[in-house]
């Protein structure tokens, strides 16, 4: 996820039989000379997992409102080509990285656009990663304390056990967890650290996958899930238009391609970088895709936008109030646990960002604690003025997120400075930019006029 210049394989390799400089700096004179590795595994097995850990996370949470919306069957369709079109930039990006030498994805933006490419790609990281954090917070918040969606609250699982306080008000409990959870694994200044918490937070999430299907296959035994709608309903051009709401949260959910080049450089084998790729877009894919359909065919039309949030409600079946908590309280301690790892890079590249030729960030404490409290404050306020996951997801999917995703390597591609883009890739890159710049443009108008229309009326 870093930015700034990573060494090659080859050089970290050759350290090892390099003689020492004794009149070398102990300190690299600028930050970019600093290499700062991510992850220390490199097998095939950790590769996957450290990307699919980068895919996973809030964006699954928002899908089965996207079945809502498009429809089981054009549902299911849009998750695997958005897979398809993830898989087919990202190895857009790792042949030029090949042919300019680039280590990361800054210093291939760099290569094909000099310094405005890399603070573009800097700036979209920043954007991207606050919103995604945001959402975190906010599906925190909604878990632990509830949530009210179209004049119906949502009772949170500390609601729902001890009633309401002041202490358990959304407020107060994004505070207390702000400064007792997420400051202190935001405190780590590798995130090798974090490898443990990682792991763990993928092993919950599983938790809540499994417990989520469990009670959906219980309810279809006993006939009490109906038909879900298969094609979207459109009724009049609002409808039709929403339709394109969609793509934003769609693109948000397999954005991963700034730390694509972080896993690559690590891997013993370089050539596995591909099948990686493949590997963990299917397994993402396959988790998204039974999340989407067990989530939708649970609550149908009465999804809500954080589907965690329809698990305040008897669901039928026996235990039906342990199997809700546990499900909540599943998927809000994985995102607990993601925070720090979606935080590291946020915090490196606005260092990379503001002071781009300071000493490495990780030795300067100073700078690394204010800009530390600095983000954690904007990601807290954001939380608690941002009233759902699908306003903060359209955002950022309609901006960042489609620029690191399909944007900037289509573009990186159209720029062509090796000369090996076949005619295939730039009719496959144009296709990705109009896509990507239609759709998010009805996206970010259709969000308008719906909110337009609805403040007038909105009493909360």
């Amino acid at each position: 996820m870093t930015i700034g210049n990573i060494p090659s394989k080859k050089e970290r390799k050759s350290r090892r039989t390099k003689p020492v400089d004794e009149n070398a700096p102990l300190l690299p004179k600028r930050q970019e000379d600093a290499g700062f590795d991510e992850f220390n595994g490199a097998s095939f097995t950790g590769a996957v997992f450290n990307l699919s850990t980068t895919i996973v996370g809030a964006g699954i949470m928002a899908l089965p409102a996207t079945m809502k919306v498009l429809g089981l069957v054009l549902g299911v369709a849009m998750i695997i080509f958005m897979a398809f079109l993830t898989e087919a930039s990202i190895e857009l990006l790792l042949r030029f990285s090949r042919a300019g030498k680039s280590a990361s994805y800054g210093g291939l933006m760099g290569d094909a656009f000099g310094k405005t490419g890399r603070i573009l790609l800097q700036a979209a990281v920043l954007v991207n990663n606050i919103g995604v954090l945001i959402v975190y917070m906010i599906i925190i918040g909604d878990v632990l304390s509830g949530t009210s969606s179209s004049g119906a609250h949502h009772t949170g699982v500390l609601e729902g056990w001890f009633g309401e306080h002041w202490w358990n008000a959304r407020a107060f409990v994004l505070l207390i967890t702000t400064l007792f959870i997420f400051s202190p694994l935001a405190c780590f200044k590798r995130i090798d650290s974090l490898s443990y918490t990682s792991a763990l937070s993928v092993a919950l999430a599983v938790v809540f996958l499994v417990i989520t299907v469990g009670i959906t296959i219980v309810k279809l035994i006993n006939g009490s899930i109906a038909m879900p709608r298969l094609m979207p309903d459109v009724t009049d051009m609002t409808s039709f238009w929403k339709l394109f709401t969609t793509v934003p949260v769609l693109v948000t959910a397999f954005i991963c391609h700034y730390n694509v080049h972080s896993i690559d450089n690590e891997l013993e084998d370089s050539t596995q970088i591909k099948p990686v790729v493949r590997t963990a877009l299917a397994l993402c894919s396959t988790v998204y895709i039974m999340t989407s359909i067990f989530g939708f065919l649970l609550f149908g039309d009465a999804t809500l936008d954080d589907v965690l949030a329809n698990f305040d409600m008897d669901l039928g079946i026996p235990y039906s109030s342990l199997l809700n908590d546990a499900v909540r309280v599943s998927y809000a301690a994985h995102l607990m646990l993601v925070f720090p790892i979606v935080f590291f890079p946020l915090r490196l590249n606005l260092d990379g960002l503001l002071f781009p030729s300071a000493q490495p960030f990780h030795q300067a404490n100073t700078r690394f604690a204010l800009i530390t409290i600095g983000l954690i404050t904007t990601i807290f306020l954001g939380a608690n003025f941002i009233p759902s996951i699908w306003d903060a997801f359209q955002f950022t999917g309609a901006t960042a997120a489609v620029c690191l995703g399909f944007i900037f390597p289509a573009s990186i591609t159209l720029r062509d400075r090796h000369n090996i883009a076949t005619k295939r890739d730039k009719i496959l890159c144009i296709f990705m930019i109009v896509l990507a710049v239609f759709s998010n443009a009805v996206a970010i108008y259709s969000d308008a006029y719906a909110l337009i229309k609805r403040n007038p009326s909105h009493s909360e």
